[in-house]
């Protein structure tokens, strides 16, 4: 699929209340259950995740003496608040639907983000800033390879990942500013990157594996080679954006955005008050209008 970009868009704070049914299968993409429990995993940690970015930025703002940039970060934490809230929802239909034991990760989440809290501002502040600058990647990716990704998903889980892709282009920069504004060590920087990334990819794998153990998949030979096909691919795009982001001079600005999300913002922005942004997965492409 040929990519256009657009230039980066304004931080819109969207209250969209996804419905997660109590028939939803957690395997919501039919021929891909790898790839349907690697985002499940990625979604149990957003409710731990975002709070802490949350909490860092919000104890930065007094320091912030740039008002655009304060204005920005305030944004930042209202996109973030909804992002953990759908997720958070999402997450209790997994364990209602059939894995109950996510739990036992999410105690271990909420008990490991607990001590990271107790770390210096400037050390969290880097590892909020890596996190975004890692995001960059994994929009891109899912973004412009959307179809393959979730052609025949379930719409609704793939109309949040995608609305979630689509406001961290929004605020990609906000994140990397505050930490510069306030101390701007390169050093410290890449190191948050790589702790971050790490970080949550490991609690993300522990979940994903619980659910393909559950589902009798994880000693299954073929499922392994699917899975590792999976993670191989996802590696493979999000590292062009990982290494170009551990550059002294980068900037998250530096990024085009794809052109789909400012696609998606006008059809948003020109739908019923309201209306829910599903997307309709069946139809070629993945265009960028709600069904």
């Amino acid at each position: 699929m040929a990519t256009a970009y657009a230039h980066p868009p304004q931080i819109v704070v969207r209250k969209i209340p996804f419905e997660f049914s109590n028939d939803m299968s957690p395997a919501w993409h039919p021929t891909q259950p790898e790839w349907s429990h690697m985002v499940n995993g990625a979604s149990l940690a957003m409710p731990y995740l975002e709070p802490f970015l949350i909490k860092n930025v919000r104890e930065a703002l007094p320091e912030i003496d740039d008002e655009q940039l304060a204005e920005s970060a305030r944004n930042f934490m209202g996109q973030e608040a909804q992002h953990f809230t759908n997720h958070r929802r999402y997450n209790e239909m997994l364990k209602r639907n059939g894995y109950p034991d996510l739990a036992e990760v999410e105690a271990e989440m909420a008990a490991d983000y607990k001590r990271l809290e107790l770390r210096p501002l400037r050390w969290r502040l880097a590892y909020t800033a890596g996190f975004e600058t890692m995001t960059i990647g994994l929009t891109e990716w899912l973004i412009t390879q959307r179809e393959s990704l979730f052609a025949g998903a379930d719409p609704t889980v793939a109309s949040l990942v995608l609305w979630h892709m689509v406001e961290e282009t929004e605020h990609k920069t906000v994140a990397f500013d505050v930490y510069q504004h306030l101390f701007g060590d390169y050093r410290a920087r890449v190191m948050g990157l790589i702790y971050a990334a790490w970080h949550v990819a490991a609690f993300s794998r522990r979940a994903y594996m619980r659910m393909l153990k559950h589902d009798g998949a994880w000693h299954d030979a073929r499922s392994r080679v699917r899975l590792w096909r999976m993670v191989w691919r996802f590696y493979r795009n999000i590292a062009p954006a990982l290494l170009r982001s551990l550059a002294p001079g980068h900037h998250p600005r530096d990024t085009a955005d794809p052109l789909w999300v400012s696609q998606w913002r006008e059809a948003y922005a020109a739908s019923a008050t309201g209306q829910m942004p599903l997307l309709d997965t069946d139809a070629p492409g993945l265009p960028a209008h709600f069904s």
